[in-house]
């Protein structure tokens, strides 16, 4: 493969395999059950990560930004994720508390955009969550300092050392600045990707009176 940008992306291909139906008829009428559905059948199909997700938030100017994070959960409350309040998502969040969520699953062509007001879960379910999760996790949560200007590898050492110790040794510790977050969507899209580029969009829309459907083109 050649060191040029340009032949290497035109060397690309994407779904040269054979991929899934999706007859939007037969969808459910609330875009819960489809996600589920949708999420179920991307890990049996051995796709990587499945629950790793885009978040794009705005920041005090509008102006967009993005990064990957973890899916916490998904009910009728809204797509779950979490951060520190003091991190850039966090303060963006505060900012403007509307975000947009997309998930992508190559091994199927399949996508999934929701977006959203976004709210902060109560402080104890917060802390419930983390401690739900690994000692990693909470290690990680530990730390803190996230997204502030790092001295040198040296301290990250230091402070992640001593996070695992803590973590370890007293996994009920508190991470006070350790946020749940969940978008409550006001529209969700299924994208179902198709060889001859025929893709199938079907976008859930929330009203007064429910969710309504419809088709986009490809």
């Amino acid at each position: 493969m050649g060191t040029d940008l340009h032949e290497v992306l035109r060397s690309l291909r994407v779904w040269d395999t054979e991929l899934p139906s999706f007859d939007p008829a037969a969808a459910p009428a609330e875009p819960l059950a489809l996600f589920t559905q949708w999420f179920t059948q991307a890990v049996a199909a051995g796709q990587t990560e499945p629950h790793t997700m885009s978040l794009a938030t705005a920041d005090e100017d509008g102006l967009p930004d993005v990064r990957i994070v973890m899916l916490h959960g998904a009910d009728a409350d809204g797509w779950a994720f979490a951060s520190h309040a003091t991190s850039r998502k966090g303060r963006q969040l505060a900012a403007r508390p509307y975000a947009a969520l997309d998930f992508y699953w190559p091994v199927q062509g399949r996508q999934i955009r929701v977006r959203g007001p976004v709210v902060v879960a109560p402080p104890e379910e917060s802390q419930a969550d983390l401690h739900a999760r690994s000692t990693g996790a909470l290690a990680a949560a530990l730390v803190g300092h996230q997204s502030e200007v790092l001295p040198s590898l040296a301290e990250l050492d230091r402070a992640s050392d001593a996070a695992w110790e803590r973590a370890g040794s007293a996994p009920a510790s508190p991470a006070p600045t350790w946020t749940l977050y969940r978008l409550r969507p006001d529209e969700v899209e299924f994208f179902q990707g198709d060889t001859r580029r025929r893709h199938t969009r079907l976008v859930y829309r929330r009203t007064e009176a429910g969710w309504a459907t419809e088709l986009l083109w490809p």
